[in-house]
């Protein structure tokens, strides 16, 4: 069975890899557990506690086959005022640490997390060889992550570099990033509390919502392949875009109960992306990924999963 690393593994979108994905790799999640929570984990999975910004930590994991990349400053507001110097110290150390570890150790793939922020507010659908402005400090060091995988594969060749261009991704296990959480499950968490969810403008703005199952899969795709895919960037996503408006609608079809939403002006007065949704036809050519959870569906399921008790700080004052 092929081993693999997944740092940030306790994580939303690491611990969701990792429980789905166990019985077909060894996963060891690597999570220092400052946005992630080792609950979020099947018992099953391998968790080690550590920094993936440390090689003395990454070397407790041992031989790994693949390395997925999750770990490091995972949201935009993360980098505000105080956190601004730490955000990219943090962000860049865990990628370029993690990234020699892993060619030091042979592994034969890299896998990364960049982001759909990249985009702002190009033309829509979003294609992979567009021209790219980051409309933030996150989004900056995701662009970072894509040239230095690059240029690292034109030295080092014998290992595929792959990364995943998220679009907005929900689903369980977002209790512990609190207020860097995706907008569904900040609205969920809302709404179960019987409060407002708190909208900026008229709700008009569009999201590629996308179910962490499907981020998932598209992962699984190029791991699996026996394709050599290179340096490769994708976008994953659904191709659809849907309103904040909508979404309000679907969660209270979900929670089965009338939800009014709370209008306020939008705070974000640089970067704020009014739409999104992808072209997903480069990743649906290379690999076969066709998108699987229909997003009704999806927000029906992560309602009935929602822990309210976790929920690590309010969800107010976030990126919408």
């Amino acid at each position: 069975m092929k081993k693999i690393l997944v740092t940030g593994g306790a994580g939303f979108i690491g611990s969701n890899f990792c429980n789905l994905s166990r019985k077909k790799f060894d996963v060891i999640a690597l999570d220092n557990l400052f946005l992630g929570d080792k609950r979020n984990l099947d018992d099953e999975v391998t968790f080690v506690q550590g920094d993936a910004g440390s090689v003395e930590d990454l070397d407790k994991v041992g031989p790994v086959d693949y390395v997925l990349h999750l770990a490091g400053t995972s949201s935009a507001p993360l980098f505000a005022e105080d956190q601004f110097v730490e955000g990219y110290v943090n962000s860049v150390r865990c990628f370029v640490t993690t990234l020699d570890w892993a060619r030091r150790n042979g592994v034969k793939k890299f896998l990364y997390a960049s982001t759909s922020s990249l985009y702002a507010n190009n033309p829509m659908p979003l294609t992979e060889d567009q021209h790219v402005k980051p409309p933030n400090h996150y989004a900056v060091t995701k662009e970072l992550y894509e040239h230095c995988a690059d240029c690292f594969h034109k030295v080092y060749p014998d290992m595929d570099l792959i990364g995943f261009r998220f679009m907005s991704v929900y689903g369980p296990n977002e209790e512990a990033k609190g207020k860097y959480a995706n907008i569904i499950s900040q609205f969920a968490w809302d709404i179960a509390r019987d409060l407002e969810p708190v909208i900026y403008g008229d709700g008009s703005q569009t999201r590629d919502f996308t179910s962490v199952r499907d981020i998932v899969q598209g992962i699984t795709l190029a791991i699996e392949t026996e394709k050599k895919l290179g340096s490769k960037i994708f976008n994953i996503g659904t191709g659809r875009a849907t309103s904040l408006n909508e979404i309000v609608s679907a969660l209270a079809e979900a929670f089965e109960k009338p939800v009014r939403p709370k209008h306020i002006e939008n705070p974000v007065k640089e970067g704020y992306v009014m739409g999104q949704h992808a072209d997903i036809s480069k990743i649906q050519a290379a690999l076969g990924y066709q998108p699987k959870v229909i997003l009704e569906d999806g927000i029906k399921e992560q309602v009935k999963q929602l822990r309210v008790e976790r929920i690590k700080e309010s969800s107010s004052d976030s990126l919408r």
